[in-house]
């Protein structure tokens, strides 16, 4: 096959679409075959083909919201140096309101982190700017949210986030990433402690296996229409 002659850029951007407007079920696969955009393999092409035959095969699945709770929750997860190639973690989150997923990421952190622990918190930073930005657009159309919680599974993260005291193992991270620091002692965000089991934004950093993902999926609101 010669990958030359494969439209990859133009599948993946097809498949990136789809993913940021209804599709966070497949933000991680599609964060993954985005890496290889300049030069593709015959094994990433598989990987978009087995996405696109995902696409086709639940065609009919959408976001469907209802309920009368107008709470946002978040969940935040980071896998640990999962880019084989620069060796850089994965940040992902999710936040719901009435019953279905209203944001959503998956990403490469752009610093290397040098523990789990450091990647846990550089994502619940990141988790952190994304609810502080929800918070202040439900304000302007009349739902104001006096805290958003968000669950977090790395107890050794919420250990730094709660504690500004000086810590020798994170002094190397970062200013802006310290920003938790901030939101949690104002009050405008409330980190919890959740098990990794029930943390919706497991699949956005890693594989999992097929229970988990039908599981997640259908917490995120994604049902048959």
């Amino acid at each position: 096959m010669e990958i030359s002659r494969v439209p990859y850029a133009s599948a993946v951007g097809s498949l990136m679409y789809a993913m940021i407007c209804t599709r966070p079920d497949i933000a991680h696969a599609v964060g993954a075959v985005s890496r290889f955009m300049a030069n593709p393999g015959e094994e990433h092409w598989n990987a978009v083909k087995r996405v696109l035959r995902y696409i086709k095969g639940t065609s009919d699945v959408a976001l469907c919201f209802g309920g009368s709770k107008f709470i946002v929750r978040g969940y935040v997860d980071s896998d640990y140096a999962g880019d084989l190639d620069k060796r850089k973690s994965t940040t992902g989150y999710v936040f719901k309101l009435a019953g279905g997923v209203v944001s959503w990421l998956s990403k490469l952190q752009t610093v290397v982190a040098l523990s789990t622990t450091e990647a846990e918190y550089m994502a619940a930073t990141q988790a952190c700017k994304e609810a502080i930005w929800i918070q202040r657009l439900l304000e302007e159309l009349g739902h104001k949210q006096n805290k958003i919680t968000v669950y977090c599974d790395s107890q050794s993260a919420l250990h730094i986030a709660r504690n500004p005291a000086f810590h020798s193992r994170t002094k190397h991270i970062g200013v802006q990433y310290h920003f938790v620091r901030e939101v949690v002692e104002k009050g405008d965000v409330d980190l919890e402690k959740i098990c990794t089991k029930d943390n919706l934004a497991d699949v956005m950093t890693k594989p999992v296996n097929t229970d988990k993902f039908v599981w997640s999926r259908s917490s995120y609101g994604l049902s048959a229409t």
